[in-house]
């Protein structure tokens, strides 16, 4: 085993994949001579030369578009979009070129893209670059949307998503950079798409989040011990495919559930998540399923503020004691 940060963890899989395939490339904004902006990719460009390594205009339409058109022609570009909201610049070509192409041609053409992004709040980059838009995208048939919290999920998943034939949203938290962990040394290790992981084991209620909610939902979750309430944690890891049959039966146990996530809590994914709980374990709830959504406000850019509208471990507590009368 080896310890990495989930940056490091990123990196070396990106590396694995330049090494052992030829059609991959990396494009996307300062990816190359700046080292990437949130270095991921530092020294990639000096090892792999600038026609795998290939920095691109501000124009996220003209290179996410250029991405997938190499997709079809047969390469397995990764794209890097700086931030998922200048995604937002790109979703044509996302939505209605990348996650229908495949569906559109009767299967004579695929996207094999992966789109590297970073999302999240809480780094007080104001309104317009601290959005969380990774469950909007999990509503696109033909996307897939992956949502790693931990190292070692970083680069499995990464490894799995290297063998897949579809577009993939992979979704990289901005706080979450720095978070080490150790990672299996065994080349092989992956990561299977749709597949949720319990990260803690609990009898009296199940909390639900992916990223980096899910560090707020552990945190909870040792607090909540405190007040003698044994919580179990679901990382979701990916947001579509959705393995949804994990948490019914997490639930179905601990007979209440919390879903736990940073996006505005009107129209959130977890609402969806919610609603797919209460309809299969409703005959198991001691209560109403709940939804933890950030407030819905455009994200101050004082950062002590913009902290006060995303779910912190403290609105599970009350959440808790409020909804379920437990953990007082």
């Amino acid at each position: 085993m080896a310890e990495l940060t989930l940056r490091e963890a990123i990196s070396l899989g990106l590396r694995e994949a330049l090494d052992n395939d030829p059609r991959v490339i990396i494009m996307g904004e300062d990816v190359g001579a700046y080292n990437g902006a949130y270095a991921v990719t530092k020294g990639f460009l000096k090892d792999y030369g600038e026609t795998r390594i290939i920095d691109t205009p501000i124009s996220e339409a003209g290179f996410v578009g250029a991405g997938i058109g190499a997709a079809m022609a047969g390469l397995k570009p990764v794209v890097e979009i700086m931030t998922i909201n200048f995604s937002l610049m790109a979703s044509d070509q996302i939505i209605n070129n990348a996650a229908k192409i495949h569906y559109m041609s009767g299967g004579q053409y695929s996207a094999p893209i992966i789109i590297r992004t970073v999302t999240g709040g809480g780094a007080g980059l104001g309104a317009t670059h601290s959005q969380s838009f990774e469950g909007f995208y999990a509503t696109i048939p033909g996307l897939k949307v992956i949502t790693p919290a931990f190292p070692d999920d970083a680069l499995g998943l990464l490894r799995t998503a290297f063998k897949d034939n579809n577009p993939i949203l992979y979704c990289e938290h901005a706080l979450l950079y720095s978070v080490r962990g150790e990672v299996p040394d065994d080349p092989s290790f992956e990561v299977p798409f749709g597949k949720a992981k319990t990260r803690k084991i609990g009898s009296d209620i199940t909390l639900v989040g992916y990223g980096r909610s899910v560090h707020t939902a552990l945190k909870a979750a040792d607090e909540l011990k405190k007040r003698n309430v044994d919580a179990e944690v679901i990382d979701l890891r990916t947001l579509r495919p959705l393995d949804i049959e994990t948490v019914i039966e997490s639930t179905k146990k601990t007979h209440r559930c919390i879903v736990i996530e940073e996006a505005w809590a009107t129209g959130g994914f977890g609402s969806y998540v919610a609603y797919e709980i209460q309809k299969n374990a409703f005959n198991s709830l001691d209560g109403p399923v709940l939804h933890l959504g950030a407030l819905d406000v455009p994200a101050p850019y004082a950062k002590n503020l913009e902290m006060m509208t995303i779910p912190n471990e403290q609105w599970i507590l009350d959440a808790v004691e409020k909804e379920f009368g437990i953990g007082n």
